[in-house]
């Protein structure tokens, strides 16, 4: 159909060269603008408009509109002959300004498209970016009268790059190491690093990079967002920024302060790069991405994109008051999952991700909120059935931080079969148990083994628990063994934001401290804490710098401080050195041993009709555990064997795989404990692989001899498998 014709094309202030282009009816999909080597055709979805016009800006900041005339299904639509890549543009949205029905339209306001492959840049709040009048008692009841034009303007791609034959490495879940990081502070302060790819993507493939990646074990490189955000009005007042990203304005364009030099789009190329450079590598990219929210705020944030194209449909207004938004995610807003445009531009943009950026997987931030109906979260919601039928999106690595802000919205070990979940409860006995705390060992003997209790009723496995200590949100390693108490103060929140239970311990002095004592204790205390991860079922989860104990001071929320709070310092001392080459060994031993990468759950089995189970526990005097040992409050040791014919997986010929037995003793209290070696099947010694306690300690123990653990240690044993 032809919508209504808001006027023949307007030249404001003054006309581009050409002054004049060809406008044809063009195609409603595939939505955004796309380039065919003559022109672009230009599609925008908004079913409540009046009228919608393209604006086509030239360098000089000119404005030429063209109306789209043309209307299929709620999809604008034009082809402008010469259009080519590098064109910035943008649209302004014709309809009612009413935000008690929900509804906010003003052309006044030039809106950004959310199909947009690319950005010219950062949003320019002093060209202003609010439909609504400021100044007026009213506020957002009022349309503003003003231009307002800061809103980053999508730019023309041209999708055409050399992959050189790249293809998804695939890499199995129970082979992977995952490792989070920061574009930019990953390598913002690498002495290795030109300083031109410093912070960007390219300096995330550098060769100095690779070579870490490697060396260190991982597999997969897990980037916080980059897809294209903006900056919190209240933190740029405060003169801060929003170091973290979660704040997402374009879910298809790559953010532009990663990239390396000027040029429109060229951070499209150079995402490109990155990830074929670490795939070549072998390292897998997973992307962090935030829909459950958008940077437009609540009903006093500004207009950008989604509120002045179709505000109903892009998010969760209040049935009973739409001028309000549902915030399941403490933003303001929350994106609108149950409308089927909505849904659409979400997958839409995985797929994007995937076949055209070429990446492996997805973290989901909040993404109970992406699952809720009208208020309860909904396993079976359309977000998650579209995914799981979905040829392309099925086949990658789908990870869920599985909580929002909302009631019930702590949804750990409930999502759907294909996903993995960022393991909360993981990380919080893990914590618990070395601060000393007793009473949790049978939480504790449930997360060493992939977390049966929450993955296994649903037909998951225990690589689907993605087990982690800490997280870009939280204290770092060091600072969780070196405060009791966050401290926050330079976000500028008099220290009220952030976890206030991070079950941290400071180990006897709060921060930094020349006791030696201490600073022994908690050197042995990340190792605790590394090699537990490294040792235990799951998909282990390494924050980028705590392989050689970064620090950001106590600031457990630095999502604000773009500097040295959060950027990596890669001058490392002598212990950073000595806990890198920790981390080295403990997922070195984790890659050459099967039994630490079960792809699925212990059954307790039996071995050969032997009195000898693929999993046995053990208390540290060498008796098995007893269902009143598991309840004892006071319980803070464990010693746990698991089979080396007990793996439960296959190799590459489809034979039973093998492994040597293993035996991992645990103290998490205070005092030291003599451990009673496991005296089950083969008489042969145990070789002590690992002790906290000292980085080249050797030990042969017989079946039934005694070793000594002090108090908060770790040992591994492992002798050749049982021919029993």
């Amino acid at each position: 159909m032809i919508a209504k014709d808001p006027g023949d094309v307007v030249f404001s202030p003054a006309p581009p060269t050409p002054a004049e282009r060809r406008v044809r009816p063009g195609s409603p999909y595939p939505l955004g603008a796309t380039f065919d080597g003559a022109g672009t055709n230009f599609a925008i979805y908004s079913e409540n408009a009046e009228a919608v016009e393209l604006c086509l800006v030239d360098p000089e900041g000119h404005e030429t509109r063209v109306p789209l005339r043309y209307q299929t299904a709620f999809v604008w639509h034009a082809y402008v002959e010469g259009v080519s890549p590098c064109q910035r543009y943008a649209f302004r949205v014709h309809g009612p300004y009413d935000p008690k029905r929900g509804l906010r339209f003003n052309p006044k306001v030039r809106v950004l498209d959310p199909y947009a492959r690319a950005i010219d840049g950062l949003e320019r709040r002093d060209a202003g970016l609010f439909a609504f009048d400021l100044l007026h008692k009213d506020r957002d009841l009022v349309p503003s009268q003003n231009e307002a034009n800061g809103a980053p303007l999508g730019v023309v791609c041209d999708s055409q790059y050399d992959w050189e034959g790249d293809a998804p490495l695939r890499t199995p879940f129970a082979q992977t190491v995952i490792y989070e990081a920061h574009v930019k502070g990953l390598t913002f302060r690498h002495p290795e690093i030109p300083d031109p790819v410093r912070g960007t993507y390219l300096g995330v493939a550098h060769p100095a990079m690779v070579e870490h990646y490697q060396k260190l074990g991982v597999t997969a490189v897990e980037l916080m967002p980059v897809h294209a955000f903006t900056d919190n009005g209240f933190l740029v007042d405060r003169g801060l920024r929003n170091y973290w990203g979660y704040n997402t304005l374009s879910f298809f364009a790559p953010d532009v302060r990663y990239r390396s030099g000027d040029g429109l789009a060229t951070e499209v190329r150079q995402f490109k790069e990155m990830v074929k450079q670490l795939h070549r590598a072998g390292i897998e990219v997973i992307l962090d991405v935030v829909y459950n929210h958008t940077a437009e705020g609540n009903h006093l944030g500004p207009t950008m994109s989604f509120k002045g194209i179709d505000n109903p449909t892009y998010y969760r207004l209040v049935p009973d008051d739409p001028r309000f938004y549902f915030d399941y995610t403490g933003t303001g807003n929350t994106l609108n999952m149950r409308h089927p445009q909505t849904l659409q531009l979400v997958m839409d943009s995985l797929r994007y991700w995937v076949e055209e950026m070429h990446v492996d997987g997805f973290r989901f931030d909040l993404a109970s909120a992406l699952a809720r109906g009208l208020h309860e979260v909904d396993q079976l919601s359309s977000f998650f059935t579209i995914i799981h039928q979905d040829p392309v999106l099925s086949q990658v690595k789908l990870i869920a931080e599985p909580w929002d802000v909302g009631a019930g919205g702590y949804q750990v070990g409930h999502f759907p079969v294909r996903w993995a979940e960022w393991n909360g409860k993981y990380r919080d006995t893990l914590r618990a148990f070395w601060r000393g705390d007793g009473g949790i060992a049978a939480d504790l003997g449930y997360r060493l083994t992939g977390s049966s209790d929450l993955y296994e009723r649903n037909g998951r496995a225990p690589y689907q628990s993605i087990n982690f200590v800490t997280a870009h949100d939280g204290f770092t390693l060091r600072d969780l063994v070196s405060y009791n108490h966050k401290h926050n103060e330079a976000n500028g929140e008099d220290n009220r934001d952030g976890n206030d239970n991070e079950h941290s311990w400071n180990c006897g002095a709060e921060g930094e401290t020349n006791d030696a004592s201490v600073k022994t204790l908690r050197a042995r205390q990340m190792r605790n804490l590394l090699s537990t991860l490294a040792f235990s079922c799951g998909t282990p989860m390494l924050v980028a710098g705590d392989e050689f104990a970064r620090t950001q001071g106590g600031n457990n929320n630095a999502y604000c401080q773009d500097n040295e709070i959060s950027w990596i310092d890669w001058s490392l001392d002598d212990e950073g050195r000595a806990l890198l080459a920790f981390t080295q060994r403990v997922l070195r031993i984790r890659r050459e041993h099967p039994n630490l990468r079960r792809e699925d759950f212990f059954r307790g089995r039996r071995i050969r009709g032997t009195d000898v189970h693929d999993i046995m526990f053990f208390r540290h005097d060498g008796a098995q555990m007893s269902d009143e040992d598991w309840a004892n409050p006071v319980t803070s040791s464990l010693a746990v064997f698991l089979a080396g014919e007990g793996v439960g997986a296959v190799d590459e010929n489809g034979d039973p795989q093998l492994d040597d037995d293993l035996l991992l003793l645990l103290n998490g209290s205070g005092a030291d404990l003599d451990f009673r070696v496991a005296d089950v099947g083969t008489k042969r010694s145990w070789e002590l692989l690992v002790d906290t306690t000292n980085d080249g300690a050797q030990e042969q123990r017989a079946p039934g001899e005694v070793t000594k653990l002090v108090g908060r240690s770790l040992k591994l044993f492992r002798r050749p498998r049982s021919s029993a």
